[in-house]
């Protein structure tokens, strides 16, 4: 099939999975939020950075570990209507987290018995394979979404809903589906997360070091911080990500920026953790991450995602440029955003292209504006 010729690529041979490849602001300032329906972005991106760039060496490990990955067809579920193949070596990667409540995520708020996608990240690895770019798409952000199959027959969609109900009606698929129709990219891969098993990744990899540059201080999210450096451990990495009061204006927005301040720290630590020389620490990480991830069938082996790793290993946090999707506040209702349509495009054509994201792109918008990415850096 064509579409498994820029897979094959990726994984260089190494790889035992069936592979598809498919190629896949300014307005009101944001009224606070419940954190009841928080899953954050590093919770994702915890379980992708150690799978994806610390996962290369678990092929020995497949027998014990093999079982742990759940998979989810996205390219049954979606059949051929989506976007085009791009096949230019670039590879797009939908990275996202569902606030369900069940199980041990009860401690973190109240189960209602449905899930939403409080994370999404799509990110963007260039032809390669030496960088990225990564497009946080807030969780609130009002879109049209696409019809979606669901357990009990078909959601029609519509204008002017949150992106995070595409998980809710229709899940993986569905938000890979509103997704590519938002973007115009087809998506290659699918990886999802909950926040149950952050605390042990974290703490698996020894803490992550960061340095803040003020004192942070928030009871919600029960994280007292002076400004200095700090190794944190699972319990304190949970709350730095979750806190929204303690930094910047108080909003999801800004919130973000901290979080995406953290994941390169999170990155430096997963590169320079060791695992190729610590047997028993790539099997506790590996452990730990396949336990917490969901992917498309086509990763859902050890041997999949470790030739997927490989191909992954040389990015840096200093090559992935991290934006948010251009957005205002909602006028009708400031605790929602809307996405700067023009520049929106701007950013899903540079990815289309293989290019990288032009600074026009993000100016103005609400969602990279603010200091609080600022206030954490890696030591």
């Amino acid at each position: 099939m064509a579409e498994h010729s820029k897979e094959s690529r990726i994984r260089g041979g190494g790889s035992s999975g069936s592979g598809s490849g498919g190629k896949r602001a300014a307005g009101k300032r944001r009224k606070p939020q419940s954190t009841r329906r928080r899953v954050l972005t590093i919770t994702a991106w915890v379980a992708a950075a150690v799978v994806l760039l610390g996962g290369g060496g678990l092929g020995y490990l497949y027998f014990k570990l093999n079982g742990n990955i759940k998979g989810v067809d996205i390219n049954a579920a979606l059949g051929t209507s989506r976007p085009a193949q791009v096949d230019n070596g670039s590879m797009d990667i939908l990275v996202l987290g569902s606030d369900s409540r069940a199980g041990k995520n009860a401690q973190y708020g109240k189960d209602e018995g449905a899930s939403r996608s409080d994370t999404a990240m799509v990110v963007h690895v260039y032809k390669g394979h030496k960088s990225a770019s990564v497009v946080s798409i807030p969780r609130d952000t009002l879109v049209t979404r696409p019809s979606c199959t669901t357990s009990s027959g078909t959601d029609p969609g519509g204008k002017r809903l949150m992106f995070n109900t595409a998980y809710e009606v229709g899940g993986p698929a569905c938000a890979v589906k509103t997704i590519e129709s938002m973007s115009g990219i087809r998506m290659d891969h699918y990886i999802e997360v909950d926040f149950t098993g952050f605390k042990k990744l974290i703490d698996e990899l020894g803490g992550v070091p960061i340095t803040t540059t003020k004192d942070i201080n928030d009871s919600k999210s029960h994280l007292n911080l002076k400004a200095g450096t700090h190794t944190l451990d699972g319990e304190q990495a949970l709350g730095l990500v979750r806190t929204r009061h303690g930094v910047g204006d108080g909003s999801d927005l800004g919130r973000i920026q901290l979080q995406q301040a953290f994941i390169k720290a999170l990155i430096k630590q997963v590169k320079g953790v060791g695992v190729f020389t610590s047997p028993t620490k790539l099997l506790s990480l590996a452990e730990a991450a396949t336990k917490t991830v969901t992917t498309d069938s086509d990763l859902a082996s050890v041997s999949s995602l470790s030739s997927f790793a490989n191909g992954l290993k040389s990015i840096s946090s200093s090559s992935m440029k991290m934006v948010t999707l251009p957005v205002q506040y909602d006028p009708a209702d400031p605790n929602r955003v809307i996405p700067l349509d023009a520049k929106s495009q701007q950013v899903w054509a540079a990815l289309k292209a293989d290019k990288a994201i032009p600074a026009s792109a993000t100016k103005g918008s609400a969602g990279d504006t603010g200091s609080a990415g600022k206030i954490v850096a890696g030591s």
